[in-house]
């Protein structure tokens, strides 16, 4: 089974910490579960503009196969100006209507104001159910503060736990799925 973590920040390291964490729960609960990082920091993606996938560059195509081939996703995202990133948008934007069905597709999200975690369940939520995913009930907010300041670590264990519960949850919900009759 794979895991795919997509990573919608530009800029920083916090939010690919975080969706790192993700995987590396996911890889001690189930070390049978292959994991893969997508970080938009390292794709150029580009533009969408309705065009039929073939018509884009070769990032945008990787980058879209590779979230198509997963069992499940991971998908995170620093919340600015109340809203996910606009890179992360664009890529969905990419997506078939139903890219997500049969797929758990988790959620964690960075921010500096604790005002901001309902954009996972309002904002980065119906797009994910739009596309059919099925999302878990166990999502994470972090706040910047959670981080270590010169590292980026993830330092705060009650955010580590929640973490763990979430990988736990994805694992269970896919493995339900994938095993209906």
């Amino acid at each position: 089974m794979k895991l795919v973590g997509v990573s919608g920040a530009l800029a920083g390291e916090k939010t690919s910490a975080a969706v790192g964490s993700v995987l590396a729960a996911a890889r001690l609960l189930d070390s049978s579960i292959e994991t893969e990082m997508i970080d938009l920091r390292e794709y150029e993606i580009e533009f969408a503009a309705g065009l039929p996938l073939a018509a884009y560059n070769e990032d945008t195509w990787n980058a879209v196969k590779k979230i198509q081939s997963a069992d499940f996703l991971v998908f995170g995202t620093p919340i600015y100006q109340a809203s996910l990133t606009g890179a992360l948008k664009n890529l969905f934007d990419h997506m078939p209507e139903h890219a997500f069905r049969n797929k758990v597709t988790g959620m964690v999200a960075t921010g500096q104001t604790e005002k901001h975690f309902l954009v996972l369940e309002y904002h980065l939520g119906s797009i994910l159910s739009y596309l059919k995913g099925l999302i878990p009930t166990d999502n994470v907010f972090i706040l910047n503060d959670a981080f270590d300041i010169e590292t980026d670590e993830l330092m705060d264990q009650r955010i580590l736990e929640r973490i763990r519960k979430l990988a736990e949850e994805m694992i269970q919900l896919q493995y339900g799925i994938m095993n209906r009759g």
